[in-house]
């Protein structure tokens, strides 16, 4: 261990720079999080929950490519009995506000009686929960009908499969066990959301037979489903993204990303998990018994490891209500539209000699390092901010510099007829000589036109 800290430190020093050893941007989690806009994005609706969960794991150091530390999805429906899916109930949803185990209050009682009787460990080593709502246990258990993941099932199993009443083959059960078990606490993974493959036995693999004669095959699924795993995941993602889960998402990060992972908050939200399981909680280069390191790292290899903890004192703040964080139209009223008026370039066909850019601009979409712009034919320009200085300096500090037009071939604009004479009567006559400017359904070409 001292030679290896020495050589490390040798690398590390200022006389011996090795690429990629050193950053010129941080990589802590709670540093890379903090300089992201993506919460942001998240409550203003530009980022899907289901996005951003995974943006959130991945901060946090969870990877595919880590069993131990695989992204975690919460359970979010609480209804696996219906024929039909009520997304507009929210009885139809699990307490986002409640870590797994305590959303039973019978069987939280029990664990907490057992936290009290735990007077042999030290108070920062006391744990509700002896197991942990992310392991590669649990990560095998949802996974096993498909490889490489079956196989690393049987060798976790010692060269066989489990037993088949504990392997993953009801969907309402499993869900009834993490509501009833002292010693089942787990939330759910990514596949639940987009990967239907994990219910079927594609691979018609002989996973045995139960106790009640029921034998284990393809995943039992809720009524709901029809039988279907691919309906399955897309009502479990539309359950997802859902309005009840967008309004309380935020206390679910908060449990498993943020204040209320650990100490005084995480205590009083019921969350409190074998000390082992947090990041940093034991040096294991400091345990000189190489017995008692080697169990340390087996049970944090094994029994769940906790992602990096994001957030530390202030909660995570809640998505805005879908009417504030939808962009709103310009001009709601069709009878105003010919009062609108909008900036058109000093080129009204995107600056370059010879465009084949025609009519007015019709929507412009300012971005972080560009500005797009459509115009009348459907051809689309592309801007790149300038910062005006010298003489040319006017009251707006910034211009626009042509990146690219491009034309996509569609063709132009049109509109119902009865609905330009409205907006502009005074070219009302053009709208009647329908043999000359509109087609058999009555509408009206206006892609070429600049109105005023």
């Amino acid at each position: 261990v001292i030679a290896r800290d020495n050589f490390y430190s040798k690398i590390r020093s200022s006389r011996c720079v090795v690429p990629l050893l050193r950053s010129p941007k941080s990589l802590a989690p709670r540093t890379v999080f903090n300089r992201s806009h993506l919460t942001e994005m998240w409550r203003q609706r530009r980022l899907s929950n289901f996005e951003y969960i995974m943006q959130l794991n991945v901060m946090a150091g969870r990877s595919f490519s880590d069993l131990g530390q695989y992204p975690i999805f919460p359970w979010i429906l609480a209804d696996y009995a219906s024929e039909t899916l009520d997304l507009n109930d929210s009885r139809t949803f699990r307490d986002l506000t409640k870590p797994v185990g305590a959303l039973n209050p019978d069987r939280l009682a029990q664990l907490i009686d057992r936290y009290n009787s735990l007077d042999g460990f030290p108070e920062e080593q006391k744990f509700l929960y002896g197991s942990h709502y992310s392991s590669p246990g649990f990560v095998l258990h949802y996974l096993i009908r498909q490889e490489p993941f079956t196989s690393m099932h049987i060798t976790l199993q010692s060269g066989r499969f489990d037993c088949p009443d504990r392997l993953f083959f009801d969907i309402a059960e499993t869900w009834k066990s993490c509501l009833t078990s002292t010693s089942d606490v787990k939330e759910l993974i990514p596949e639940f959301f987009t990967c239907p493959e994990i219910f079927c036995n594609t691979n018609h693999f002989d996973l045995g037979t139960t106790q009640s004669k029921v034998k284990v095959d393809d995943v039992k699924l809720p009524p709901w489903a029809k039988g279907s795993a691919h309906e399955f995941v897309r009502l479990h993602r539309l359950a997802l993204e859902s309005e009840y889960v967008s309004n309380n998402l935020n206390s679910w990060i908060d449990l498993i990303f943020g204040y209320k992972q650990r100490g005084e908050e995480a205590a009083k939200a019921h969350n409190i998990f074998h000390y082992l399981s947090y990041e940093g909680s034991v040096d294991v280069d400091k345990i000189s018994d190489e017995v008692d390191r080697k169990a340390t790292e087996t049970h944090i290899q094994n029994f769940g490891q906790t992602p990096s903890q994001l957030m530390i004192k202030q909660p995570h703040p809640p998505r805005y209500p879908r009417v504030e964080a939808t962009c709103r139209p310009i001009c709601q009223d069709l009878s105003k539209l010919k009062e609108l008026r909008c900036f058109t370039p000093k080129t009204q066909f995107g600056g370059y000699q010879g465009s084949e850019a025609n009519g007015a601009v019709l929507s412009i979409h300012p971005l972080s390092t560009c500005c797009v712009v459509v115009y009348g034919d459907l051809s689309i320009g592309t801007y790149r901010w300038a910062t005006s200085s010298g003489s040319n300096r006017s009251a707006s500090s910034f211009a626009f510099k042509m990146l690219r037009h491009q034309p996509l071939g569609t063709r132009n604009m049109t509109l119902n007829c009865e609905v330009f004479n409205a907006l502009h009567p005074r070219s009302a006559s053009l709208a009647t000589r329908k043999e000359e400017f509109a087609d058999r359904n009555g509408r009206l070409a206006i892609g070429n036109w600049s109105f005023a």
